[in-house]
């Protein structure tokens, strides 16, 4: 990973899910920025300045909110993170890919660190945990169809 998440930041978050699919698949929707919200509930538009790659900047609305968002780690099937601005905070986000037994082990962590993070550390927290398991969830549905 190009970018590992701060392990110092006021808040961080990791968690897991096995998806019934080829890591190629479960790549391919992930990597899709653009199709992000036709299967994440919480994206309501992206936009996307180039191929994906390290290096592409795209941005995105979730929750009302307004991301400015960079790629830096682009593996095919293995790696996928990008880092994200929003007033007040900071993100570095990552996903790892393990292919095994005919599924894909999904695994994001994320930190966040700036003012408001330090400041609302609990919230940010709460938020942040149950934003992870919302996503892997969500990809899982996507992928598997369910």
């Amino acid at each position: 990973m190009n970018n590992t998440i701060n392990d110092k930041a006021p808040v961080k978050s990791k968690n897991k899910i096995d998806i019934a699919a080829a890591a190629e698949v479960v790549w391919d929707k992930l990597a899709d920025i653009s199709n992000w919200p036709a299967w994440q509930k919480g994206v309501t538009h992206t936009v996307v300045y180039g191929e994906i790659k390290e290096g592409t900047r795209f941005d995105w609305k979730a929750g009302g909110l307004s991301f400015k968002s960079q790629i830096h780690t682009s593996i095919r099937e293995k790696e996928f993170g990008w880092t994200g601005k929003i007033l007040g905070a900071s993100a570095v986000h990552n996903w790892y890919f393990e292919e095994k037994e005919n599924k894909t082990i999904v695994t994001i962590e994320e930190s966040l660190q700036g003012i408001l993070p330090s400041l609302f550390t609990r919230y940010f927290q709460k938020i942040l945990d149950s934003g992870i398991i919302k996503n892997l969830e969500e990809l899982k549905e996507a992928v598997e169809g369910k």
